[in-house]
């Protein structure tokens, strides 16, 4: 058999550009007088194009090979169609033409000029002070409010980056837990199921266990009878029970016994928490179904009950702190709901509170628990002032940028535990603000009862979104996970008398680039504002720590 010869002839490649990148402004002063010229030009170069296209598709024919074409168009990633772009373009967010504004999802302007943007209590109307008749809105006024001040105490805000371990994880951060006893301890759970132990009080002081779970490591809750014991639900379909000092994990529940089976077969453990009363915990897959597990035995303990539509992932679950045997989820199919635990079957949900479109987080309030704030992936916060009252339509809807892309991990609206008047939530923003020419996504406080942004934290140096957030629930912290890395926010107060002691608070784990918001990871998180933070690397060789509070138009500079 002789040997095939090597294919020499390639078919034609047809270019098409657009008509928009082809112009020139050398000679935007002459346009005027040679209009008629480029005209006849422009036809020539057309007839003449049609020419060597005809040539080239005969050419084609003959030799039955098809013309390649190359197109150069604009194309929008939202629409689909030519002659526009949309998304991010350095700091701002440009929309598409064709859809209403990204931010507040209605027609009629731009993200731009939104005024939600501009204000953030727009259209949000106050908490009402008037009492209402009902019986249980009494019983709630004499059991449970007296605990709440009726004063407003002033808000303190963490808003320096007062140390951080950079690249920590080896996926993007998924959730964060402070131990219960230990002010400066910080569990975190990463995207390949790993669990960081670190005390960022001694900074240098952390461990990473790598062999609990295989896959998203969700969500985690310490033991209520052991600080030394975490409890952890994955994306692998299991439920462990971890010693944190040995890292030795006990497997309580396998969903998927039999190993991979097809993703429609493949049971995920999303939304999580304890019952410390009943000795529980609670775990929720992405079939819309609720697992419990007794404490005691560290085992199943009944069958599990479907608390919403079967097929979608139920994301979220929260005990009530003052009354546990209510139970709040979310999940997938638009819906949180209201449990009572002593009665848990199918379909016998208290309250169904509805949503425009996925709900990222529910959480009662952290002191009287009759509060709700739900996060849901419609930009919006919704707040229910009252369990007792009206659960139709929430108090308030707050126009907040969390409408968020691929790799990821979901906004969540988190109450501050240590404000008694149960007003002030923490939440990471999606959409970039221009703050110097630097592309950065603030963490927002926000003021529930009126809506209105309190304080915009940010750095200049992490140019990386911000989804996780966690406050203290004893101390004036914030921990936060941006893509791989942890940072810890304190006042600034506290901040500069804590630095007094240890001039060096940062901890660079992978030392290929010294830039904080830079990440070698495909699915870190940072897919554009990797390339909107080039204008604001620092050329010294240290990283330099800069915190630009909104209350403040000045900045302050200090190195760690």
């Amino acid at each position: 058999m002789s040997a095939r010869a090597r294919r020499t002839s390639f078919p034609e490649v047809v270019i098409e550009r657009d008509s928009d990148t082809e112009k020139s402004s050398d000679d935007e002063e002459e346009v005027e007088d040679d209009v008629v010229e480029s005209d006849d030009q422009e036809e020539e170069d057309v007839e003449e194009q049609k020419g060597k296209e005809a040539e080239v598709s005969s050419a084609a024919n003959k030799k039955g090979k098809a013309p390649i074409t190359i197109s150069l168009k604009k194309v929008c990633k939202v629409c689909k169609r030519t002659g526009h772009q949309a998304g991010f373009q350095g700091p701002t967010y440009i929309d598409c033409p064709m859809k209403p504004c990204f931010l507040c999802k209605l027609p009629g302007h731009t993200t731009v000029n939104c005024p939600h943007r501009v204000a953030m209590e727009f259209g949000v109307i106050p908490a009402s002070r008037k009492r209402t008749n009902n019986s249980l809105d009494y019983v709630f006024e004499r059991q449970v409010r007296h605990r709440v001040p009726s004063i407003k105490p002033e808000f303190v805000i963490p808003d320096e980056v007062n140390c951080a371990v950079i690249r920590y994880h080896s996926r993007r951060v998924t959730c964060l837990e402070f131990h219960p006893t230990n002010n400066n301890i910080l569990l975190s759970g990463d995207k390949k199921g790993q669990l960081g132990v670190w005390d960022f009080g001694k900074v240098h002081e952390k461990t990473v266990y790598g062999n609990i779970h295989s896959c998203l490591l969700n969500n985690m809750k310490f033991s209520p009878a052991n600080d030394g014991t975490v409890y952890a639900a994955s994306s692998d379909g299991t439920m462990s029970c971890t010693d944190l000092e040995t890292g030795l994990s006990t497997p309580l529940m396998d969903l998927n016994p039999n190993g991979w089976q097809g993703p429609n077969s493949w049971t995920m453990l999303y939304g999580m928490d304890l019952n410390a009363e009943k000795g529980l915990v609670l775990v929720a897959d992405n079939f819309g179904s609720l697992h419990l597990v007794d404490i005691r035995s560290n085992s199943q303990k009944g069958n599990s009950i479907l608390i919403h539509k079967k097929g979608t992932k139920v994301v979220g679950l929260h005990c009530n702190p003052f009354q546990p045997d209510l139970l709040l989820s979310c999940g997938n199919d638009h819906f949180a709901r209201i449990w009572d635990i002593r009665r848990l079957e199918a379909e016998s949900c208290l309250q169904s509170l509805p949503h425009k479109r996925v709900v990222n987080s529910a959480y009662f309030s952290p002191i009287s628990g009759s509060k709700i704030v739900t996060t849901s992936i419609d930009n919006r916060i919704r707040v229910w002032d009252s369990i007792f009252g009206n659960l139709e339509t929430p108090s308030r809807e707050i126009v907040h940028s969390h409408d968020f892309n691929r790799h990821l991990t979901p906004f969540r609206a988190e109450w501050d535990p240590k404000d008694p008047s149960e007003s002030l939530v923490v939440v990471g923003r999606y959409i970039s603000e221009n703050y110097n020419g630097l592309a950065l996504h603030p963490i927002d406080f926000i003021d529930i009862s009126t809506g209105q942004l309190v304080a915009e934290v940010m750095d200049p140096n992490i140019t990386t979104i911000t989804p996780v957030n966690k406050l203290h629930p004893r101390d004036d912290v914030l921990a936060s996970g941006s893509s791989r890395s942890l940072f810890i926010w304190r006042p600034k107060e506290k901040s500069e008398m804590v630095q007094e002691k240890d001039e060096r608070k940062i901890v660079v784990c992978d030392r290929k680039n010294s830039k904080f918001g830079d990440d070698d990871d495909d699915d870190s998180g940072d897919d554009f504002s990797s390339k909107k933070g080039k204008n604001g690397k620092s050329k010294s060789k240290k990283p330099i720590l800069v915190t630009t509070p909104c209350s403040s138009s000045k900045k302050k500079k200090k190195k760690i």
